[in-house]
């Protein structure tokens, strides 16, 4: 099994750099917002961060692609570098601490590009998430002061705990109905939205999690730490990974159910 044991240290230092950068910027009074062609916000410091690690990784990792939310694709190979630098804008730039930087390494394989490393980090939290393929996922402030992660064993789905992020996507695309009876089947719901809730399937306190329309840069990094955490990351087809545009999350034991309701419509 290949050791991504570098690659991990990189991302690491790469989410020091762009936490020092975000966090600079985190309720300015002059932080400049502008709005992108879908209507999403963008500040400069979604920007500056993912200038930052390209950069950096231009330097370090000179043969890999990257591909990153602001500034495209740039390079080829069988090794790509995806990156959110700010994941959770719209709360960034409202003063609210959930938003995280999504740093993940992606390897060309069978079936396409898989990820092999994620870093999720959310500094005004005070909170990180790493993971590597094959060598399980953790949280803490380093790698050398860290817990490892494990998803719940919650069987029933009765007892589960569902985190979602809005209402509206699901109504978009018809599965408003399948997202209700959901939540009316289980224990608990909870609207925490954007990295948070994939983050705490990985550390086993909630049990799923689903959104209706995301982009690759979004999913990579927290597909494989719920993964290596022992839970499940597929595409509401069912497809494992983060390819499919949208995204459901599990500790594994309520996935079908999880994807059953999701599809009904």
């Amino acid at each position: 099994m290949a050791d991504y044991h570098d690659d991990l240290r990189l991302a690491h230092v790469l989410a020091d750099a762009a936490d020092a950068a975000t966090m600079d910027r985190f309720r300015a009074l002059d932080l400049k917002v502008e709005t992108k062609p879908d209507m999403t916000p963008v500040s400069e410091a979604d920007k500056a961060a993912e200038e930052l690690i390209r950069h950096q990784l231009q330097r370090a990792r000179p043969r890999d692609a990257i591909l990153g939310e602001e500034y495209g694709l740039e390079g080829t190979g069988p090794r790509r570098w995806v990156v959110d630098p700010i994941d959770g804008t719209k709360n960034y730039v409202r003063g609210v601490p959930v938003w995280a930087t999504l740093i993940s390494l992606m390897e060309a394989g069978e079936g396409g590009y898989q990820p092999v490393v994620g870093v999720v980090s959310a500094p005004a939290l005070g909170r990180r998430w790493w993971a590597a393929k094959g060598a399980g996922a953790y949280t803490g402030r380093s790698l050398s002061s860290a817990t490892r992660l494990h998803a719940s064993r919650v069987a029933e789905l009765s007892d589960a705990s569902f985190a979602y992020s809005s209402l509206d996507g699901w109504e978009e695309q018809g599965r408003l109905g399948g997202f209700l009876e959901l939540g009316r089947a289980v224990w608990r719901t909870r609207g925490y939205g954007d990295f948070w809730p994939y983050m705490m399937v990985a550390e086993g306190s909630v049990d799923i999690c689903a959104e209706p329309e995301l982009s690759l840069w979004d999913m990579a990094a927290t597909a494989i730490v719920v993964q290596e955490a022992g839970g499940t990351f597929t595409g509401l087809d069912g497809v494992h990974g983060p390819h499919s545009g949208n995204a459901a999350a599990s500790n594994g034991l309520l996935h079908t159910e999880l994807l059953e309701y999701l599809n009904r419509g």
